[in-house]
């Protein structure tokens, strides 16, 4: 399963938040500098509100909603790729997730810690960025030095290797990440081999206190970070209030909607965090429907119908004849299968058809 790994400097909550995406109190949430050692890891419900419009249209006894996993990394300092604040250890843990989910501090309280004394958003970002890089430039560096040989003795594929590395190099040496880097598609796949830190897909979150949460358009520390996000990675950037979700842990869903309408909030910032790390990592989900229930199911982009068979069982890869498909959109809009089929909304597809986020499918196979 992917994995969204969750970093950031000390003390801007990333524990807490882990707690609220993972509704759980497992990992420890303390005002100082690494309370985490260890990775924390929790699974993830994928928040989609078509299961219930679609389990109501089937008659479903149940609804099953999609999963991902999350990484509780412990936070990194400046030095950190020269092994500051067990920086080393935790880098390694960086490399093992898919994307980063970097939690940024946007709200002053004295009684909270901040490992530079005061709030600065974009030094903040820039200082694990920059850790993150230096790591991946001497990643680059060391392999560079190996295909120097077989890249002077004419071996084709080490000389590609080296042509590459050496623009990662200066890329990096402007202060860069590598996802920014423009590359052939061939290039791409030469990088991806490389397992660079600043080559992941990356979310930001600023994490806001509960009474900025509402206004949170107008928080200058939140607008930084957008721009930045847009500027500098051209990503998204979800705005959060890690200690408020930590406290809706506990509630019942209704009491805790009603909780979020009195600060004039209408829907959870976790929430939005978790669908935009989902598709940050490439997933997209189809969903099946039927009495027993209604299920979502996570696919990557791009994958063909046959694929996306084989995750509810391989024998449905295997033996695929075809998928009948709707899309979410036409079926609510129809109301049932037989008006959608009856509209010509309702499709036979083969094994080339590349399955579409929210596809509603029934799959025919034979084994």
């Amino acid at each position: 399963m992917l994995k969204a790994g969750i970093v950031g400097l000390p003390n801007v909550g990333k524990s807490t938040l882990f707690n609220a995406v993972t509704r759980t109190r497992k990992a420890e949430a303390a005002n100082y500098p690494f309370c985490t050692i260890d990775p924390n890891v929790g699974m993830v419900l994928v928040p989609d509100s078509r299961l219930e419009v679609l389990a109501k249209i089937a008659k479903s006894a149940t609804t099953i909603p999609t999963a991902i996993e999350f990484v509780d990394i412990a936070g990194l300092v400046k030095g950190a790729s020269q092994g500051e604040g067990l920086g080393n250890k935790f880098l390694t843990h960086i490399r093992e997730v898919d994307a980063i989910v970097q939690v940024v501090r946007c709200f002053e309280d004295p009684d909270i810690h901040h490992v530079a004394g005061n709030i600065d958003p974009i030094r903040d970002i820039e200082t694990i960025l920059t850790e993150l890089a230096l790591a991946d430039l001497e990643t680059v560096q060391k392999r560079l030095d190996r295909v120097a040989k077989d890249a002077k003795r004419g071996d084709k594929s080490a000389i590609a290797e080296a042509e590459v590395l050496k623009k990662l190099q200066a890329h990096f040496n402007t202060g860069k990440p590598a996802i920014t880097l423009g590359l052939t598609p061939e290039e791409k796949l030469v990088v991806k081999s490389f397992c660079l830190l600043t080559d992941k897909p990356v979310i930001f979150a600023a994490n806001v206190k509960e009474s900025d949460l509402a206004t949170a358009d107008s928080n200058p520390f939140v607008a930084q970070v957008r721009d930045y996000a847009l500027k500098h990675i051209a990503c998204e950037t979800v705005v959060i209030s890690a200690q408020i979700e930590s406290d809706l842990i506990d509630l019942p869903p209704e009491e805790a909607r009603q909780f979020l309408k009195e600060l004039g909030v209408e829907e959870s910032g976790v929430g939005n965090l978790i669908k935009s790390a989902y598709h940050l990592l490439g997933l997209r989900t189809y969903l099946t429907a039927g009495e027993k229930e209604t299920r979502a199911w996570t696919i990557h982009a791009g994958d063909t119908a046959p694929k996306a068979a084989g995750v509810i069982h391989s024998d449905f890869e295997r033996g695929f004849i075809k998928a009948e498909t709707v899309a979410y959109e036409d079926l609510v809009r129809c109301g049932s299968i037989a008006a959608a089929r009856e509209k010509g909304l309702y499709r036979m597809e083969g094994k080339e058809y590349v399955v579409k986020d929210g596809d509603v499918i029934l799959f025919r196979f034979n084994v």
